[in-house]
């Protein structure tokens, strides 16, 4: 009898991928490192009290046992703690991980663009191909002719028998410039970040992660440059960005903006971006003279003022300002959107759950655009 093969659906129980006992609590240790700013002290309490409500290990594979496979590791080493007694602390083996865990948690299931770097409209003596070709002129490089349509040109205009190539048959293919893209991203840490019961830093450092570990892997020609702001701003390396913590701060915007437009002046490159990440309102600036001036309560118009200009100045160096605001209080938008509009960037309304997903999609959205 004639075997049918039938097209349909095949449905079976769940297995879910095999995972040592290391493996599934480093995944489980790399996510508490990162809520605990880097304490491994902490994460391991963390990871025992998990241990007696969820029974993650047995007695063939304890916490000590864990331990002692993340110093052999190299995910932890010897490390004095700050009363002089012995300890761990991550190496940066840990910290890659941590990274490359949240590029996966936050961006590992959005549809990606296709791979290399930035694409202009522009072609010419470019480093990509377009797969669009053209006759060859003078002063083009021998490197660009493309031998396959080239032989076939020369194939039509000859014939086989009489084989020869001739400058007329010669095609090259046309390129594409690969445009460099440098983005700092501002980071609020003022103390509101841990208010009303919410942890809005831990999040936002894992975005930053999530996005340091997408530009060095996917576009190491572009630049990533990581600022926090609090009373005032300072420049952190991607290193650090796991023991990030909120400060006794007030949000200092606009010397979050100065210290961005001054470290993206140095760039060469024409395309320059800042993304901020905040959910509060701005509540300080820094005097002439060095003093402090604070106002929490509402927003102060003087201080207003002065991101408006920073935002206007930003303009004007074509600098785009995107900021992803987590606190939804309409006046604090309304703020916002003037903010927006004097700068003529975007602005994005989002809780915690969807910041990566959108701070992904505007990256790669920008990238696909030129500033002249």
């Amino acid at each position: 009898m004639k075997n049918e093969f039938k097209k349909g659906f095949y449905f079976k129980t769940y297995e879910a991928p095999f995972q040592s006992p290391f493996e599934k609590l480093f995944g489980i240790f790399k996510e508490l490192i990162t809520h605990t700013s880097g304490d491994f002290d902490e994460a391991i309490d963390w990871l025992r009290e998990l241990d007696k409500e969820y029974k993650l290990t047995d007695e063939n594979y304890t916490i000590d046992d864990f331990i002692e496979d993340l110093k052999k590791k190299g995910y932890i080493k010897d490390e004095a703690k700050p009363d002089g007694t012995a300890g761990f602390g991550i190496t940066a083996k840990t910290e890659r991980a941590i990274r490359q865990q949240a590029l996966d948690q936050i961006f590992g299931n959005l549809k990606r663009a296709g791979n290399g770097n930035h694409k202009t409209k522009h072609a010419g003596n470019g480093d990509e191909h377009t797969g669009e070709f053209r006759g060859f002129n003078f002063g083009d490089g021998l490197e660009r002719i493309s031998l396959t349509e080239s032989l076939r040109n020369a194939q039509i205009n000859n014939g086989v028998e009489s084989f020869m190539l001739t400058e007329n048959d010669l095609v090259v293919e046309e390129t594409q410039f690969k445009a460099q893209m440098s983005t700092v991203l501002m980071i609020d840490i003022s103390h509101s970040m841990i208010l009303y019961g919410e942890d809005r830093i831990t999040p936002a450092k894992k975005v930053a992660m999530a996005l340091a570990e997408l530009i060095t892997t996917r576009y190491p020609k572009d630049t990533l440059d990581i600022l926090v702001f609090g009373n005032d701003a300072w420049t952190i390396p991607i290193k650090d960005l796991p023991y990030l913590q909120v400060g006794p701060y007030h949000t200092n915007t606009v010397a979050g903006l100065q210290l961005a437009m001054d470290i993206l002046r140095r760039k060469r490159n024409t395309n320059k971006q800042i993304f901020m990440i905040t959910d509060g309102k701005p509540s300080c600036v820094r005097e002439r003279d060095g003093s402090y001036y604070m106002n929490s309560n509402g927003l102060d118009e003087y201080i207003v003022d002065k991101c408006y200009t920073q935002a206007q100045q930003a303009r004007k160096l074509h600098i785009p300002i995107t900021t992803f605001m987590i606190a939804r209080d309409p006046y604090l938008q309304r703020f916002v959107n003037q903010f927006t509009e004097a700068n003529q960037g975007k602005a994005f309304y989002t809780g915690l759950k969807g910041l990566g997903e959108m701070i992904f999609e505007d990256y790669e959205t920008n990238r696909k655009k030129r500033v002249k």
